[in-house]
């Protein structure tokens, strides 16, 4: 395995999940296999659980790392090619990526959608050019369009909770908040989801499409409610607008996923990838109930980055 990008990196999912779950029984199992190599974690956003998780996954194989707060710690960096740098930009990506590549044996990169520019956004232009100029291997952190760690781990934590008498059924569905935010947690979830062989429905008002590349399998209902008749499992995530791109459409609908609303599920178990905005996205009683699994997906994210980053450093073996 060479990169970590998208859930298009990934042969076999079933395969994948199995090997993570498989990690989790014994996270030190392999403890020695990144000696004397060295994982660079670069981060031009914030970060919790990502950092975190990825660091632990990388200490547990014997990785040593380094954490560059990039937005905040280093030279400010310069996207565009041939730019005549008289501003305020300091240091062209190319040069970072390139020197990155001298200190580090894989770098890990996390650079959000700016929802200014939707061509950019959707080209990954900064990920792209940072992928560009390293000759290292390159993990997506989280990147303008997708979150793949995040969408493993959610798969895990799915494959643990599986019901044994039926195709589960998997619900996302939009949720409200007070600003915009990038569509890439909902996007990476549809894109993974599209490798199963679950039903799968994404539930949004009007206006809060998603790119059709990533949910074009999808059922999409309007209805929140009718969306959730029965569902297994209900992911609940905000985004902004594609189409609108960026913006914050308004919504007449209350979407505040309660209790009230879950009881025409199959006992549904409840899944947010963090941080959450309670009791404006989902409420208290969801959130610390039973069947909430948000916590079982964060703690998923250490054994999601462990199986990624153990068949990086073998090379040559396949996801």
């Amino acid at each position: 395995m060479k990169r970590f990008f998208s859930a298009d990196d990934v042969t076999d999912l079933d395969a994948l999940v199995q090997d993570a779950i498989d990690i989790k029984k014994s996270p030190l199992l392999k403890s020695d296999i990144g000696k004397g190599k060295t994982l660079g974690l670069v981060f031009l956003n914030s970060s919790l659980r990502t950092r975190l998780s990825t660091q632990k996954a990388a200490q547990n194989l014997g990785l040593n790392t380094i954490v560059l707060n990039a937005a905040q710690e280093a030279w400010t960096w310069e996207f565009e090619e041939g730019a005549i740098m008289n501003g305020s930009t300091v240091e062209h990506i190319k040069d970072a990526a390139n020197v990155l590549s001298q200190y580090c044996d894989i770098i890990g990169l996390r650079c959000f959608a700016g929802l200014t520019n939707k061509e950019e956004d959707v080209s990954e232009k900064i990920f792209s050019l940072f992928e560009k100029y390293a000759s290292v291997p390159v993990i997506s952190l989280e990147s303008a369009t997708l979150h793949p760690l995040q969408s493993l781990a959610d798969c895990i934590t799915i494959a643990e909770h599986l019901p044994y008498d039926k195709k589960p059924k998997v619900v996302l569905t939009w949720a409200p908040h007070i600003k915009s935010i990038p569509q890439a947690v909902g996007n990476s979830f549809a894109q993974w989801m599209n490798k199963t062989d679950f039903e799968f429905v994404i539930t949004h008002p009007k206006g809060y499409e998603l790119d059709t590349q990533f949910s074009q399998k999808a059922t999409i209902e309007h209805n929140q409610q009718k969306a959730l008749q029965d569902a297994d499992f209900v992911y609940v995530k905000n985004w902004s607008s594609f189409e609108d791109y960026g913006q914050v459409v308004p919504v007449n609908e209350d979407w505040l996923l309660t209790n009230e609303k879950l009881e025409v599920t199959n006992n549904a178990k409840i899944m947010h990838c963090l941080p959450v905005r309670r009791n404006v996205e989902v409420s208290d009683e969801v959130l610390d109930s039973e069947n909430s699994l948000i916590y079982e997906q964060a703690n998923n994210r250490t054994f999601a980055a462990q199986v990624i980053l153990e068949k990086i450093v073998k090379g040559n073996e396949k996801a």
